[in-house]
């Protein structure tokens, strides 16, 4: 039997969370934020601050806030000390599904690109700024998220502090696993309760055995479906993903047409990466990582036995520590 790891958030540590809606840029269209702090705590520095965005496939429920081995992502951030707000861009998790996605996916073209996802990200930045009196935040993203991520900060620089991503998509001379080719419909339905199979074949065979702790996919796909009420109803144990993050693969990733320059980073990044990761392999992360020629200092952590999915993985707390580290260090821009 596999055993979950024998780590805990520190004692004596409380963490509260809220559920919040914000409006977005386009009237009737709400976004989900959700909110969590240490509870000891009630004002927060720009430094201590923090907005998180998802991938093109799941929400930030379901990939930060899951709470695996008795925590997520998200009570990790908080409980080091930090007021961390996950968005859902529209169409995903908790967020308003704009009205094509309530229709048969045939009937219109991907919806949901990078350019809605970081207009989405700068309404979160924008409303989490204003609330807490603040003039700036740290931001973080994952896969597609790194991409809205990365472009938001390139063009945002003034309101960041600093940026960590996790296998950002980027360039790529050759096919991204994400797009499966055909055409493209409005959005696609992933069984997820099917998912375990390829995402445990994306790492060598050796390494399968252990890298989901016991129970964890279960509980990760319950509370995944359980954000889609098509799940229950018109598509059982599916769960319905925007194609617009899959139409960009084709028109930027995979035809070497950058969506945004990284070099216009000028604040500090964190890149994460899987040692096992072939939806983001190596020489992409290289690649993306090299661009980084204005940022104040950037910075390099692989995760050994780990695949695209790392922070719902058994070493999911290596990367939990090093983005908390890199959060915390003091940055004092140069004048």
């Amino acid at each position: 039997m596999l055993r979950e790891p024998l780590i805990s958030l520190p004692a004596g540590t409380t963490v509260v969370g809220e559920a919040l809606r914000i409006p977005s840029d386009t009237p009737g269209i709400d976004l989900s934020l959700i909110h969590k702090r240490p509870a000891s705590v009630a004002a927060f520095s720009a430094e201590r601050t923090l907005v998180i965005v998802h991938g093109a496939t799941y929400s930030s429920g379901s990939l930060y806030d899951v709470p695996l081995g008795g925590f997520s992502f998200l009570d990790y951030l908080a409980a080091g000390g930090y007021d961390v707000y996950a968005l859902d861009v529209r169409g995903y998790g908790r967020s308003t599904r704009p009205p094509e996605l309530e229709q048969p996916g045939d009937r219109n073209p991907p919806l949901i690109d990078t350019a809605i996802g970081v207009r989405d990200l700068a309404s979160a930045v924008d409303h989490v700024l204003e609330r807490n009196g603040l003039s700036k935040l740290s931001v973080f993203g994952m896969s597609w998220g790194g991409a809205v991520a990365g472009a938001y900060v390139s063009r945002n620089g003034d309101k960041v502090v600093k940026l960590a991503v996790l296998a950002p998509l980027w360039l790529s001379d050759r096919a991204i696993p994400l797009d499966t080719g055909g055409a493209l419909d409005c959005y696609r339905l992933v069984p997820v309760l099917e998912t375990k199979a390829r995402w445990l074949n994306t790492a060598p065979s050796h390494g399968r055995h252990d890298l989901i702790p016991e129970g964890w996919f279960e509980q990760w796909a319950r509370t995944t479906l359980a954000e889609d009420p098509w799940s229950e109803t018109v598509a059982p144990r599916m769960l319905r993903a925007t194609n617009g993050p899959i139409q960009d693969i084709r028109d930027y990733w995979t035809v070497n047409r950058k969506f945004y320059e990284p070099g216009d980073i000028t604040v500090p990044v964190l890149l994460v990466h899987g040692e096992w990761d072939v939806d983001v392999p190596l020489e992409v992360a290289r690649a993306f990582y090299r661009e980084l020629v204005n940022a104040p200092y950037r910075r390099w952590v692989e995760i050994g036995e780990a695949t695209h999915m790392l922070l719902l993985e058994k070493n999911r707390l290596q990367a939990f520590k090093a983005i908390r580290e890199f959060y915390d260090e003091t940055f004092i821009p140069a004048r």
